[in-house]
């Protein structure tokens, strides 16, 4: 997946998510997108190249990290807790939908129960 597809396809994912709110707290060039008040990805351009930050699980991440050489620790998060998503030919359509798909559903689950309830659709 190119520079011009990676972002273009986490943003229709990521706004097709229920209750999905896209907003830019650290300025025009950091797209964050919010469920519940939660940033679950952040897409912006350092150095000429496309990143896609996305929250994961920790075991699933370093999975990830060692199949995909183009998801790396997230840039400028909590190496734990994030990853970054880089353009490269081993990031399909569908990995990006599963792994934006995990991130909102690690996000809600930390919300509370009723909240949750109201998010997820039955």
């Amino acid at each position: 997946m190119n520079e011009t597809l990676l972002h273009a396809s986490a943003h229709r994912i990521a706004l097709e998510l229920p209750f999905t709110e896209q907003c830019w707290p650290f300025g025009p060039d950091c797209d964050v997108f919010k469920v519940g008040d939660r940033m679950f990805m952040l897409t912006m351009t350092v150095r000429g190249r496309a990143l896609v930050n996305l929250k994961a699980d920790p075991q699933k991440s370093l999975l990830h990290q060692e199949i995909y050489r183009s998801i790396e620790p997230g840039y400028h998060m909590n190496k734990k807790h994030w990853i970054t998503v880089v353009p490269g030919d081993d990031i399909s359509y569908d990995l990006l939908v599963e792994l934006i798909a995990d991130s909102w559903n690690l996000v809600v689950d930390k919300l509370p129960k009723r909240v949750q309830k109201r998010l997820r659709p039955v």
